[in-house]
């Protein structure tokens, strides 16, 4: 997403090794963390842009005058970098944003503190995000907000093509052919990041997964089905990646008319918007694969470092930003959907166009994101480079070696 906003997020072998030498929360010093007023607090997020960033700030600087506190908010250039560093340093931030595949390598290395099931709206969560952002049964940390994919169709593009409502496609062999219907000497049907984040969906359509009843299963045969189905399209023709199209994510390829479909999440409403006032699209649900629907569920949650000193004002400060009311402020500035029933609930009647990806929750799957499943994952999005070319097998088999490896390492 730019590469995508879920795409390349890897905690390098060398940052672990240095975090297994800092416990503590902020300044190392452990303390009760009571105090709920007069407390400094530091905040490290990874901003989409600037709404996101001074919808953020504005939320703070509103608790803050509540409550007696300050918080300082730093929008990190490489939010996996800086927090890591920030750990390592023994001086890791108040609260700060923990994504969804980082977030099983640090709870299982013991650096951010079990609270969620403290606050006092902890059971309000989508099942499907506690259950992302659970450690060994426990629920850790309160996911902030959430995002699905669907799929966007340039509006101008499926109106010259001829289609029509009727032609939305709900299944893998419809897609198919409006994509080749779509495409022309300019524009290509579809386009979609070269990534797991991606091209897992297609695998999970058809039945497949990475991990199964404590197996690793990611040389399936139904894996390599939705592999091949997307190698169909390729071959066709109706399917360009942003780097074939010289577009650095499937948005800038949707908004500069390169791709009739692309497959994102609502972050692509604020993007068109900000770069591509101008584009006419709707967002609609994932077509189904042979296996039904599935798309990926993609959060962070809002992280705290064990041992907070600052524990008690950091999770009255989590519950206010994690309201309904300061979720949709949040929606109306930048996308996100909210992360509760009844936050979500209201957002679909808001933002009825972003219905779709609201609806996708009920049947998403979290991307596999166990202790070292990232290094794995990154291997296999290099190896993606050649999906066009290479067999299936031959790409599960390299994912199936490197992901057993990190599993056997996870689990002892």
């Amino acid at each position: 997403m730019r590469t995508s906003q879920w795409s390349s997020v890897a905690l390098a072998t060398g940052l672990v090794v240095t975090l297994a030498a800092c416990a503590g929360g902020s300044g190392g010093s452990g303390g009760d963390g009571g105090e709920t007023s007069g407390q400094e607090l530091t905040m490290l997020i990874g901003s989409s842009g600037d709404a996101e960033t001074q919808a953020v700030q504005a939320a703070a600087d509103a608790w803050a005058e509540e409550t007696g506190n300050t918080v300082e908010v730093i929008a990190a250039n490489d939010l996996v970098q800086q927090l890591g560093q920030g750990f390592s340093g023994n001086n890791p931030p108040d609260i700060f944003y923990m994504p969804w595949d980082q977030f099983q390598t640090y709870a299982a290395q013991g650096f951010i503190e079990p609270y969620a099931e403290d606050l006092e709206n902890a059971g309000d969560f989508l099942p499907a995000l506690v259950e992302q952002f659970s450690y060994d049964g426990q629920f850790y940390c309160a996911p902030k907000d959430f995002s699905t994919l669907g799929l966007q169709i340039n509006t101008e593009a499926w109106e010259a093509a001829g289609l029509t409502d009727a032609d939305i496609p709900t299944t893998w062999d419809e897609l198919a052919t409006v994509a080749q219907t779509l495409t022309t000497g300019e524009q290509v049907g579809l386009s979609m990041g070269r990534e797991y984040a991606r091209v897992g969906v297609f695998m999970n359509q058809a039945g497949g997964s990475l991990v199964e009843d404590g197996e690793v299963v990611a040389d399936s045969e139904a894996n390599a089905e939705g592999l091949a189905y997307l190698q169909e399209l390729i071959a066709a023709g109706s399917l360009k990646f942003p780097q074939e199209l010289e577009a650095g994510w499937g948005g800038e390829a949707f908004g500069l008319g390169k791709a009739a479909m692309v497959i994102e999440g609502p972050w692509i409403n604020g993007a068109m918007a900000n770069d591509f006032p101008e584009r006419q699209f709707i967002s609609v649900e994932l077509p189904e694969g042979p296996e039904g629907p599935s798309t990926f569920a993609f959060s962070n949650c809002w992280g705290m470092p064990v041992g907070s000193e600052t524990r008690d004002a950091t999770i009255d400060l989590i519950e206010f930003l994690t309201s309904d009311e300061q979720q949709l402020a949040f929606s109306e500035a930048f996308g996100v959907i909210p992360s509760t029933e009844s936050g979500s609930a209201a957002y679909a009647e808001q933002f009825p166009e972003n219905e779709a990806f609201v609806a996708g929750v009920e049947y998403a799957d979290s991307p596999v994101a166990f202790q070292g499943a990232a290094a794995a994952i990154a291997d296999f999005n290099t190896q993606l480079e050649q999906i066009g070319s290479a067999e299936p097998s031959t790409l599960l088999g390299s994912l199936q070696s490197n992901l057993q490896a990190a599993y056997d390492e996870a689990n002892g």
